[in-house]
């Protein structure tokens, strides 16, 4: 019975590693769009207006259909589905305003008074 209890503690344990290494580089989302056919299907998170637009555009234009997801861990990445084309993931990267997250920007998150 006591070879047992050290079996399921070894086994829970390699589990929790597992997910420690592999579930713990996700970072925060930001926002996720969904793309059938060209078209918007649905979106979760704030997505900066003028992506949104520009994002939408290049979809309708090109038909895509796939995932556009924002993350921020360390910086913010954008991460595009394997089914949408390496060119239009470069454009939709191109046109991505990656300095409204960055950190070193000084003032990017201070008002004026």
């Amino acid at each position: 019975m006591e070879i047992n209890a050290q079996v399921i503690l070894a086994i829970v344990a390699v589990i929790g590693l597992i997910y420690f290494i592999f579930g713990a580089k996700k970072g925060l989302l930001i926002f996720e769009l969904h793309f059938k056919k060209g078209r918007l299907d649905t979106h979760k998170g704030k997505v900066p207006e003028k992506f949104m637009r520009e994002a939408r555009e290049l979809a309708k234009k090109h038909k895509l259909t796939g995932v556009v997801r924002a993350e921020k861990k360390s910086g913010v990445r954008l991460h595009v589905s394997a089914t949408i084309n390496d060119e239009m993931a470069q454009r939709l990267r191109n046109v991505f305003p990656f300095e409204l997250y960055d950190k070193k920007s000084g003032d990017a998150g201070k008002r004026s008074a």
